[in-house]
């Protein structure tokens, strides 16, 4: 029989949905199940709670959310936690609280669902577990990007001022004046003699020619017919790399030298010295090499991802740990056009001016190349993660709830990296302590996989304040 529209036998009111009750850790939310047990992240045993019927859940559901009043609240950009409704500073770093607004901020954020990683959740963090943990936030704000670049540089002599002395003639070695390796000379300073049979006759025959022109000239011959012969001769001693002023000396004196005295053609450091007294040289010899270091080049690496940026004629600075304190100037010279593969870089070569001798060869350094700096949206570096192929952020919604955004990086430094897409000015990046807030984010998306898998009830997710509203 069929009483009030229900069968006989059924209790009243069992055309709604009976609750059902469920078992919830009480540590970890997301580990929801519909049987007792204990919690296997844990080992606690799992806490009975009654879940809503579900025709009072479809009541409630059909409900309107009553829109809480917007409120002013003032907060410190360092540290979420410390929170007041009047302005002033923080107590803990001392920055002036940045004036948010709670209740209705839910659609002053940007829409991140486009940017959302799948393998993330969002998470929930009291201000107690912040402090505890050294959470730090920063806010994403439109400043200079870009404009330099550091790189490791090694200097290098600069292979256009290597100067080696060769010998046209063979000889003895009377004297070394320039004794032993770096030491430094001056251009016209003496180096060594040699005493040479070929040159002794090649004095003789200049001399001759000078007497026979002065012979031709008193007997009335035209004096081209002796000049001709002088200057064989003396263009024969200038081949041989004979100095000017020792010619001039000869011709003067009309007195042959029986050593003669090769000078340094440049100034700089002696590199390399294959000479001793009394040794024979043959034509050809090289008995020094002198490198002039008044200018030196930095050779450093570039990536092929920094490459654009580089250009001839861009102002570098270079630092050394042999002079913390001091920064040399220079400039780019020449950009290698060819890439390593084996290192996936350019060589890049720099010039800097080395009137003091700081820069030796082979020291190593840090360069810094200036080019020119642009308007865009940055953030620390620190708050960017590497996950695989992708950066992620965890933006701060307030009230200790964060979410995983997904951007798209552009230019980076040591301190800052551009943010091309993905969050917006003034939103608030999590800087210290998010790899616990991305391990607790990962946590949280596999443990909500394995419940929903397992076919058990699936935890409430985090509510998105985000939803409905458009972003970048």
């Amino acid at each position: 029989a069929v009483r009030g529209g229900a069968p006989a036998g059924e209790p009243a009111g069992a055309g709604q949905a009976e609750a059902k009750a469920i078992f919830q850790c009480p540590m970890h939310p997301a580990i929801v199940q519909d049987h007792p047990g204990d919690c296997p992240i844990c080992g606690m045993k799992l806490v009975k709670v009654d879940a809503p019927a579900a025709g009072g859940a479809a009541a409630s559901a059909a409900k309107p959310a009553k829109k809480e009043p917007e409120k002013t609240i003032f907060q410190c950009p360092m540290h979420p936690a410390i929170v007041q409704d009047h302005p002033g500073d923080c107590p803990i770093c001392g920055m002036k609280l940045v004036k948010v607004t709670s209740g209705g901020a839910a659609e002053e954020h940007a829409d991140h669902s486009a940017h959302r990683p799948a393998e993330l959740a969002a998470v929930e963090i009291d201000p107690t577990r912040q402090q505890l943990i050294g959470l730090r936030t920063a806010r994403a704000e439109v400043a200079p990007v870009g404009g330099s670049w550091r790189t490791a540089g090694r200097v290098a002599v600069d292979e256009r001022r290597i100067h080696h002395v060769n010998l046209k003639v063979g000889g003895f070695v009377e004297h070394d004046h320039a004794n032993f390796v770096g030491k430094e000379v001056r251009r016209g300073e003496p180096l060594f003699s040699l005493y040479s049979p070929e040159l002794l006759a090649a004095q003789e025959e200049l001399l001759l020619a000078l007497r026979t022109r002065d012979a031709l000239a008193k007997s009335g011959a035209a004096p081209s017919d002796g000049n001709a012969l002088v200057e064989a001769a003396r263009r024969k001693l200038q081949l041989w790399d004979v100095p000017a002023a020792e010619i001039e000396r000869l011709e003067r004196t009309g007195e042959p030298s029986k050593f003669l005295t090769f000078r340094s053609p440049a100034s700089g450091v002696v590199v390399k010295r294959d000479v001793v007294p009394g040794m024979r040289l043959e034509p050809g010899a090289m008995p020094y090499e002198i490198t002039d270091l008044s200018r030196v080049w930095v050779l450093a690496d570039v990536y092929e991802t920094e490459l654009r940026n580089v250009a001839v004629g861009m102002r570098a600075s270079l630092t050394l740990k042999a002079h913390p304190n001091r920064t040399f100037e220079g400039k780019v010279a020449f950009v290698d056009p060819i890439l390593d593969p084996r290192t996936r870089t350019v060589k890049v070569r720099l010039e800097f001016p080395n009137g003091g001798g700081e820069l030796k060869p082979e020291m190593f350094g840090e360069v810094v190349l200036h080019g020119e700096a642009r308007e865009a949206l940055r953030i620390p570096a620190d708050a960017v993660i590497h996950s695989g192929t992708t950066d992620v952020v965890f933006v701060s919604l307030g009230q200790g709830k964060f979410l995983p955004v997904e951007v798209k990086v552009g230019e980076r430094d040591s301190r800052w990296v551009e943010i091309v897409e993905g969050i917006d000015e003034g939103e608030a990046v999590v800087t210290r302590a998010n790899f616990l807030v991305d391990s607790e984010s990962r946590l949280r998306a596999s443990l909500a996989a394995m419940t929903q898998g397992a076919g058990g009830p699936a935890p409430a997710p985090a509510a998105d304040p985000h939803a409905g509203h458009g972003g970048r």
